[in-house]
C-alpha cells in the first residue's frame, strides 16, 4: 500500500485531488465532491483538533472491537458502507475550501512524519502504530478518490 508518509505518494494523492472539480460526479454513493472532501478531512481533524467529540468509553470499546480492523487493516473498503456520525456531512460545503484543507492536512501529515504518529492515540481506536495510522489515512482517501474516478 502507498503511504501518506512518502513524498511521492503524497504528490500523487495531491495530483488526484487536483483533478477533481466541484462538478465531478461519484461512481457510487450520495456525496457530491465538496462533501466527499469534507468527509475525508474529518480523519485529519480528529488527529489534529478537538473539533469532534470523542466517543465515550463504551462506544470506544465497540469501535475497537468491531470497526478498528476494517479501518486500519489492509482490506479495501466496500462501496456504500455505513459511516460514523461524525463523518456524515449534511450541510453544503465550499469545494475549494475543503480541497485546500485536505491538501494542507496531507502536507502536515507528511511533514510531521511517521514517528509523530507511532503510538499516538486515535480519536476512536485508542493507541495506533504508525502503520495503522498510515493505512487508515491512505486507504480512506484512496477509496473516496476512486469513488470520484480520480
Amino acid at each position: 500500500m502507498k503511504s501518506v508518509f512518502n513524498p511521492a505518494d503524497v504528490t500523487e494523492l495531491t495530483t488526484r485531488i487536483n483533478k477533481l472539480t466541484a462538478e465531478t460526479k461519484p461512481q457510487w454513493g450520495k456525496m457530491n465532491a465538496a462533501k466527499m472532501l469534507a468527509h475525508c478531512n474529518v480523519s485529519y481533524e480528529m488527529a489534529y483538533t478537538d473539533k469532534h467529540p470523542k466517543p465515550n468509553a463504551f462506544m470506544k470499546f465497540i469501535l475497537k472491537v468491531l470497526v478498528k480492523k476494517k479501518v486500519v487493516g489492509p482490506d479495501p473498503y466496500k462501496h456504500n458502507n455505513p459511516t460514523a456520525p461524525a463523518f456524515l456531512i449534511k450541510d453544503d460545503r465550499d469545494f475549494e475550501v475543503e480541497k485546500a484543507h485536505l491538501i494542507d492536512h496531507l502536507n502536515q501529515t507528511l511533514e510531521l512524519g511517521e514517528a509523530h504518529f507511532d503510538k499516538k492515540e486515535s480519536h476512536s481506536f485508542g493507541v495506533l502504530t504508525k502503520g495503522e495510522w498510515d493505512t487508515m489515512f491512505y486507504k480512506h482517501l484512496d477509496h473516496h478518490l476512486g469513488q470520484f474516478g480520480v
